[in-house]
């Protein structure tokens, strides 16, 4: 069965609408007419002939959640026990660092299965992946097996094309560690993604975005401000991970003189085309640096919690005026690979250190959909506006853990629980149906992921 295309859906009767907007974050509803790709009316709304009745009584409808930062390729790697309560330079030798040279195509597009699989049946539309498996003499295309997995389940990609021109450091011995890439091959190859894959489009199903692994570690200075030329000549987005930890900043300040943010500014690595990962250790001229520049933030607090790093300025950085979204980061990292749970936990944490109206659900909902499309560039996606694509997540609150909340547009994000998917669009196209990812056997993809993992377990 393969995911479902009609000329025109309606989705009657939800139970609360959230829009993803910050302005106006809830529509009244309770129908959305979808004509193509795009969400073409709101409100009280008569069924017409030939149109796809989805009824949402008892539902709530959510914009599809867009995760600014993710790691297909570590989907594999979740509770390596070495890695479980090593701090973050260490958990990246022995655990991502340890195991990615052992994938071949066919790990590669498994991960990247189950990885989607979380996402989308979270309700998750979007996804940045930041994809670094390249290095001299790869005998698969990487890069396309992110892309074909993302066409199989019917998801916008952003492929984040990561790249280390240079050897980091490690604290362990990494018999399989990867050969960096010369500066050459990395711009050769992003010309290639773009004429192949790039679509500059505001609904564009594929991007590509120009992605040192760290912009601190993995290219020289020159390197990285041709890279950031040669992105902005092919109209490329730009990203990396920035101030994750205290070592990250202890290095920047002994190898460059600098902090994160200042390095990065004076390699012509800020600006609206740009956003970083994480920014767990930033001070106050920093947040400035962002605001003044329009450089955004995906953020990750799941991740930045369970590797111990801290909790990053973002109510500070909301205030500033700096672009937010949210990433999941990640199941290595952040092992419940999904978008509720890291919504819940950012409305969490940051409640916790910023006081009883620090932040509210609409606010995170804001971050993780219309928030993280405006970072991606993707200016039609995000939102439940006429319009819009018709990226809908259509939570069923049958869970007993829903049935007594007040408000039900609140209960995914208040709970943390995963709802049932009444049915995921993309563009208008149904690609979970009742819960059901279209044209994906779990039972057979589950297989497949156990017989990888021993793999990487003997290898």
């Amino acid at each position: 069965m393969e995911a479902r295309d009609v000329p025109a859906t309606l989705i009657r009767g939800a139970a609360a609408i959230m829009t993803g907007l910050s302005a106006a974050p809830r529509s009244a509803g309770p129908d959305i007419r979808i004509r193509g790709s795009v969400i073409a009316e709101i409100g009280a709304l008569h069924p017409m002939p030939g149109e796809d009745i989805v009824d949402a009584t008892n539902c709530v409808v959510y914009p599809g959640w867009v995760n600014t930062h993710h790691h297909l390729l570590q989907a594999l790697m979740k509770g390596v026990p070495a890695g479980m309560n090593a701090p973050l330079r260490q958990w990246l030798d022995v655990v991502p660092f340890a195991f990615r040279m052992r994938f071949d195509e066919d790990m590669l597009q498994t991960a990247a299965l189950l990885g989607l699989a979380e996402l989308v049946l979270c309700g998750c539309t979007t996804i940045a992946d930041f994809h670094n498996l390249y290095f001299p003499g790869i005998a698969f295309d990487s890069s396309g097996a992110i892309f074909a997995a993302a066409d199989r389940l019917g998801v916008r990609m952003v492929l984040c094309r990561g790249f280390s021109a240079r050897s980091r450091p490690s604290t362990t011995p990494q018999p399989l560690s990867m050969p960096p890439e010369t500066l050459p091959a990395v711009l050769a190859d992003l010309e290639k993604l773009t004429a192949s894959w790039h679509d500059p489009s505001p609904a564009a199903r594929r991007r590509v975005v120009a992605a040192p692994s760290s912009l601190t570690q993995s290219a020289e200075a020159g390197g990285l401000k041709e890279v950031a030329a040669a992105a902005r000549r092919l109209g490329l987005r730009m990203h990396s991970h920035l101030a994750e930890s205290r070592d990250d900043v202890i290095f920047c300040r002994e190898k460059h003189g600098l902090r994160p943010l200042e390095y990065a500014a004076s390699q012509d690595w800020i600006g609206p085309d740009v956003w970083f990962a994480h920014l767990v250790k930033l001070d106050t001229e920093d947040i400035r640096i962002l605001a003044d520049s329009g450089t955004g933030i995906a953020h990750c607090p799941g991740s930045n919690a369970r590797l111990g790093n801290g909790v990053a300025r973002v109510l500070d950085m909301r205030k500033a005026g700096v672009p937010i979204g949210l990433g999941q980061d990640g199941g290595a990292a952040n092992d419940p690979g999904d978008m509720i749970s890291e919504a819940h936990f950012a409305w969490y944490v940051h409640r916790a250190g910023g006081g009883h109206d620090a932040l509210s659900i609409a606010d995170v909902i804001h971050w993780g959909t219309r928030g993280g499309a405006e970072i991606l560039g993707l200016e039609k996606v995000g939102a439940i506006a006429p319009g819009f694509e018709a990226d809908l997540a259509v939570y069923e609150l049958d869970d007993i853990r829903f049935a007594a909340f007040h408000d039900p547009g609140i209960a995914p994000v208040a709970t943390g629980v995963r709802p049932r998917l009444k049915r995921l669009l993309v563009g208008g196209r149904t690609v979970v149906a009742d819960d059901q990812i279209i044209g994906l056997d779990l039972a057979e993809l589950r297989r497949r992921v156990g017989a990888a993992v021993q793999r990487l377990m003997t290898v």
